[in-house]
């Protein structure tokens, strides 16, 4: 993702959206709004001064973050992926022996199941085109697990489920770690770069919490 474009978009995002927006009104001597309608404070490079815009002029300056086939591509396949996170975890509370365990798993659906809600928010709010649309093949995703593990976690009870639910799900971490790295560089939207950094964040601490479990 290109940084600069990433820089401007936040500039003059956050003078929409974070309480740069001023009621302006008066005289032109200091950049206000002689109409007296909302105007934006834009934030100038090093050595220049600050611009009073409109609501549109600013809205014209941000980069264009329309979604990107990576966009696409990362939030319908982690919406799957989050979804076989929670079907692990699901099984935790009548087969895991560990408290820990137990918190983890507990931790993982309370982070996850927002996150798929925020996803398909997104997927309705920016549906691909037509073309873009068809079957994909999710197994192929990186750290998912197979049906033949699945089962098997499914069948496991005490340790046995404890050992092989950490090292499942460490593994099922590191490949949405992976796949938000590839959205965070190929990646063109706004919104998809901030799920996927909090991604990152909540599975990244989750990861070295289960290897000193393990």
């Amino acid at each position: 993702m290109d940084m600069a474009k990433v820089s401007l978009r936040r500039i003059v995002g956050a003078a929409l959206t974070l309480g740069l927006l001023l009621p302006l009104t008066g005289c032109r001597d200091g950049g206000a709004a002689a109409d007296g309608k909302p105007a934006v404070i834009a934030p100038g490079r090093p050595g220049e001064k600050a611009r009073t815009l409109s609501p549109e002029q600013a809205a014209k300056e941000l980069p264009d973050d329309t979604p990107n086939t990576a966009d696409r591509a990362y939030v319908r396949n982690m919406i799957e992926h989050h979804g076989q996170a929670l079907t692990m975890s699901a099984l935790a509370p009548d087969r895991a022996s560990a408290d820990g365990v137990k918190r983890l798993a507990e931790r993982i659906a309370a982070a996850q199941k927002p996150e798929i809600g925020a996803m398909e928010g997104w997927a309705a709010r920016n549906p691909a085109p037509s073309a873009a649309a068809g079957g994909h093949d999710h197994a192929a995703m990186p750290g998912m697990a197979t049906e033949q593990q699945l089962k098997e976690l499914s069948g496991a009870r005490g340790p046995d489920f404890d050992r092989l639910f950490l090292a499942l799900m460490t593994a099922h971490h590191e490949g949405a770690l992976k796949m938000t790295g590839e959205v965070l560089a190929a990646g063109n939207n706004a919104a998809v770069e901030e799920m996927a950094n909090e991604v990152a964040a909540t599975q990244a601490a989750e990861i070295h919490r289960m290897r000193a479990m393990g």
